[in-house]
């Protein structure tokens, strides 16, 4: 893997045609939208790209993200390592209509004219598998102890049976059955 960063702009088409392999990292501050879910945008996301043509000679990006990042865990709010990982193949595309006739295995990447940007691939495919709801493995989790402790609290309910409750609907039923009686 190339530590060399990454172009911002590129020419897909002629990647395309020429089968082209670009590989290298972009710096993680460098993404503005994906940098500010972060807790420390220091580090890079490495990239594998492979630019060609599918069997019915529409062009194409297949590539491979990896970033070690930190998020804030949402049980302890403390700061999370992990690693996010994305695989994707994209359809290289220019406007909406061809993006409606891309089959539904393949995504659109809209590109302008002859130039897209690289970057903004990258961080669109990097906010899409950050977690909904980033959390620490149970164990790992500061809060662990915590949670363990309320649980138990709940746990701790009387043996006896629970408190029967009357259904709100028996009056309906009671309705029903004098209406039907008639």
């Amino acid at each position: 893997m190339s530590n060399a960063e990454l172009p911002r702009t590129i020419d897909p088409n002629k990647l395309a045609e020429q089968n082209a392999r670009l590989e290298g990292v972009i710096a993680l501050r460098s993404l503005s939208r994906f940098a500010d879910i972060l807790v420390e945008s220091d580090g890079d996301v490495s990239a594998h790209l492979q630019f060609g043509m599918d069997a019915e000679r529409r062009r194409v990006v297949e590539g491979r993200l990896e970033a070690p990042v930190v998020l804030e865990c949402q049980r302890c709010m403390s700061p999370m390592h992990t690693t996010l990982t994305s695989a994707f193949t994209l359809g290289l595309v220019i406007g909406d209509e061809q993006a409606r006739q891309l089959p539904r295995d393949l995504e659109p990447f809209l590109m302008d004219n002859f130039q897209a940007d690289l970057w903004q691939l990258v961080e669109d495919e990097l906010l899409l598998v950050v977690p909904p709801y980033p959390l620490h493995e149970r164990e790992e989790c500061p809060a662990s102890s915590t949670l363990e402790a309320f649980e138990g609290e709940a746990d701790e309910a009387p043996d006896s049976e629970p408190e029967q409750r009357e259904n709100p609907f028996s009056v309906l039923a009671e309705l029903k059955k004098k209406k039907d009686d008639h």
